[in-house]
C-alpha cells in the first residue's frame, strides 16, 4: 500500500512540475544526505582524536640517565600515557604492560598538549620484557627494556594521597 501511495504521489509531482522539478529535487535530496554523511564523518573523526596533557611532577630515565629532551603525556583514558622521548613517540599501555612506536607525524603539537587518536595505534606492540612496576612512597616507578636486548626505560608517576596515579 505504500509503495503505491508513494508511486501515486511521485506521478502528481512529475504532473505538476515535470521531469526536470523531480531531477533537481533528488539532486536537492541528494546533495543534502552527502552533507549530512560528511558532517557525521568529521565529527565522529573529532571525538577520536584525544587532548594528551603532560604529567607534572613526572620522572623519566633512559638507561638509567634522564634524557635530555623528553616529555610525557596522559589522556583521561586511564593507564595510557604517550612520551616524547628525543624525536620518538611511544604510547605505553599501563595494564596491559605494553608499548607502541608511534608515528611522529601523526601527533599535532598545540602548546603544552597534544592530539592524538588511538586509532592511529600500530597493531604490534614493541618487545618490553622484564616489565615492573611498584609504588616507592609518593610515585609508582615502571620499568621494562625496549626490545628483547635494548636498553630500559624507567617511568616515574607521582601518586595520589590515595595511591592512585594522578593523572
Amino acid at each position: 500500500m505504500a509503495g503505491l501511495l508513494h508511486q501515486f504521489l511521485d506521478d502528481v509531482y512529475v504532473a505538476n512540475h515535470g521531469i526536470d522539478g523531480m531531477k533537481s529535487i533528488l539532486t536537492i535530496l541528494a546533495v543534502s544526505c552527502g552533507m549530512v554523511i560528511a558532517s557525521l564523518c568529521a565529527s565522529a573523526e573529532q571525538k577520536d582524536k584525544a587532548t594528551w596533557k603532560p604529567v607534572e611532577f613526572a620522572i623519566v630515565k633512559f638507561n638509567e640517565e634522564a634524557p635530555k629532551s623528553w616529555n610525557l603525556y596522559h589522556t583521561e583514558k586511564k593507564g595510557l600515557l604517550l612520551l616524547h622521548l628525543w624525536k620518538r613517540y611511544l604510547l605505553i599501555d599501563m595494564k596491559e604492560q605494553e608499548a607502541y612506536e608511534i608515528d611522529p607525524q601523526t601527533v599535532k603539537v598545540s602548546g603544552e598538549s597534544l592530539e592524538w587518536s588511538l586509532a592511529n595505534k600500530p597493531e604490534e606492540p614493541i618487545d618490553t620484557p622484564e616489565w615492573k612496576s611498584r609504588d616507592i612512597g609518593p610515585m609508582q616507578r615502571t620499568r621494562f627494556r625496549l626490545g628483547k636486548d635494548g636498553l630500559f626505560l624507567e617511568l616515574q608517576i607521582p601518586l595520589q594521597i590515595n595511591g592512585k596515579p594522578m593523572y
